[in-house]
């Protein structure tokens, strides 16, 4: 429902730019061969369509999924772990529209699963059981998962990192650039709580560490102004060094509307080609 919904809106908005064709066929182009054009389709649709073969589509997506214990989060009914599943759900079932194949892996302190891309629309089922039996695990470590996955990924292809990427900043961005270096794309989606955020709390506060146990006891508007601050630092460093070395970057509240996700695959899957 939260794919086809977008696609819906997607072809009835202004932005023809990402409009998604899902037959085997894409628009005609200046150098595309005239003898490909399909001119039963074109006697129906008044538009040039190219016959699109399966060499054309099929883009090999590794979806990595964090599903350590910060990821089970709330402070509003949806976790940020139950908003990655329906995130992962939602891409994995758009790319596979789309003749994509679509690999899973789902990491914590280390790899817990993992599901190699396929293209089959039978595949779905598999990524969908997969994601319905996630249980938080226990600690982060996402630096050494992103070098493991770079080695045993043999086939370039696309990988979207999904996580609220709570660990050492700098390994976490050498991790991805070991991807860059094998010559993947990359696509960063960082969930985020808003209150992990904002920190608007009314009233003296106990904090728990989800994933060590430490807690402190304190009045939150005395610190909002400097945690709000350092929260806004930790996100732009990952935005800008994204940036730097070629990565997209894209901060997903757990409030927001999927759409905002799903276009930034669609704009990051249409420069890939």
């Amino acid at each position: 429902m939260v794919v086809e919904g977008f696609i819906v809106g997607l072809h009835k908005s202004p932005y023809h730019g990402f409009s998604v064709e899902f037959s085997e066929h894409r628009s005609y182009g200046a150098g595309d061969e005239i003898r490909h054009i399909d001119w039963k389709l074109y006697g129906k649709t008044d538009r040039f369509f190219i016959k699109q073969f399966e060499e054309e589509t099929n883009l090999l997506t590794h979806l990595l999924v964090d599903q350590s214990q910060s990821m089970d989060y709330s402070s509003h009914g949806m976790s940020k772990l139950e908003y990655a599943k329906v995130m992962s759900a939602s891409l994995a079932y758009l790319m596979l529209k789309q003749q994509d194949a679509v690999g899973l892996t789902l990491f914590d302190s280390e790899i817990r699963d993992y599901l190699p891309p396929r293209s089959k629309s039978n595949h779905l089922n598999a990524l969908f059981s997969r994601l319905n039996k996630i249980q938080p695990g226990p600690e982060t470590a996402i630096a050494p998962m992103l070098h493991k996955s770079a080695e045993g990924i043999k086939k370039r292809g696309l990988i979207v990192l999904i996580s609220d990427l709570f660990d050492d900043p700098e390994n976490v961005i050498s991790g991805l650039k070991h991807f860059r270096y094998k010559g993947h794309e990359v696509l960063v989606i960082h969930v985020l709580d808003p209150q992990e955020l904002d920190l608007k709390f009314n009233e003296r506060t106990r904090f728990k560490d989800m994933e060590t146990g430490e807690e402190i006891i304190t009045e939150p508007w005395h610190i909002q102004k400097d945690y709000q601050k350092s929260m806004d630092g930790f996100c732009n460093y990952y935005k800008s060094i994204c940036r730097k070395n070629k990565i997209d970057y894209v901060l997903a509240k757990t409030d927001m509307p999927l759409d905002m996700v799903l276009t930034e695959y669609l704009i990051k899957r249409k420069r890939i080609g």
